[in-house]
């Protein structure tokens, strides 16, 4: 029998201030799949280290809804910010699930912190961001970087500023089409650019539409209003849950290897897309 024991849901996430703690509990019941708490961008440099303290002590009594997925975004690994967020984080008695990282462009950067993390005795999944050029064209080799990898995040915001193209969907088809191409051939989940503009929910809905149909696992947030919208659209559809149950049963029936659906050959990495639907369905 083919199962998949637990399959994180990944199809929302949404960001909290790391300098404004007692916004965490309001985001953690958003319904959002991932709350992570943000040192980088969201933090001026007056801020970092107070919002560094705020940050690891809230995690020291914090409790998470079982489903909900808490990562911390910290800064870029290279800088003093960056080493002293993995510092405080890697001393702390308990912390986040997963940690974010920004601006992450070489294979090294990622072990050298699994280095640590491993040294610490830590429990800690990665997520990367791939927003330069120089990280989208390492990013399969980043993908395949780290068993501690569970995704890839496309940053579009920073990746059109550094490809210096307009920020719309067209321009930035190819790079997305990368992340998504890196992530699935090293079998762990892609998300999505959060869509900006709060007052155009038809937008949102329509890109997040076109996330999905590319292969993506889901898509970030900017306001939980937006999160029950992502969430819908990311949940298998009734008819992809019955393809995918007709795969798995296929596949248990099969006697030889050779599996056959609707009068088409199915291999492994379908199964795995079908038994990913399954988890994600419930």
């Amino acid at each position: 029998m083919n199962k998949i024991n637990h399959v994180q849901k990944r199809r929302s996430f949404i960001f909290c201030p790391g300098n404004k703690p007692d916004m965490i509990p309001k985001a953690l019941s958003s319904g959002a799949d991932m709350v992570c708490i943000d040192l980088e961008d969201a933090i001026i440099p007056e801020h970092k280290s107070i919002s560094r303290d705020s940050t690891v002590k809230a995690f020291e009594n914090l409790l998470s809804p079982k489903d909900v997925e808490t990562l911390i975004r910290i800064n870029d690994v290279n800088s003093k910010d960056g080493i002293e967020d993995i510092n405080a984080i890697l001393n702390s008695k308990n912390t986040a699930t997963g940690l974010m990282l920004p601006k992450i462009q070489s294979v090294e950067e990622v072990q050298n912190l699994e280095k640590k993390i491993i040294e610490s005795n830590k429990n800690l999944n990665l997520h990367i961001i791939i927003e330069t050029n120089k990280g989208l064209e390492n990013s399969w080799s980043i993908a395949h970087s780290s068993p501690l990898i569970k995704s890839l995040l496309f940053g579009g915001v920073d990746m059109s500023a550094d490809l210096g193209c307009n920020g719309d969907w067209f321009s930035l088809l190819y790079a997305r089409s990368r992340v998504v191409h890196a992530a699935a051939g090293a079998g762990i989940d892609s998300i999505d650019v959060p869509f900006l503009d709060l007052e155009d929910m038809k937008g949102m809905n329509n890109e997040a539409q076109k996330s999905k149909n590319l292969g993506f696992s889901g898509k970030g947030s900017i306001h939980p209003k937006q999160i029950d919208q992502l969430n819908n659209i990311f949940t298998p559809s009734e008819e992809e849950i019955a393809y995918a149950n007709k795969v798995i049963k296929a596949f248990n029936e099969a006697s030889d290897g050779l599996v056959v659906v609707d009068g088409k050959l199915i291999e492994k990495p379908v199964l795995r897309t079908a038994l990913k639907t399954i988890a994600n369905s419930n």
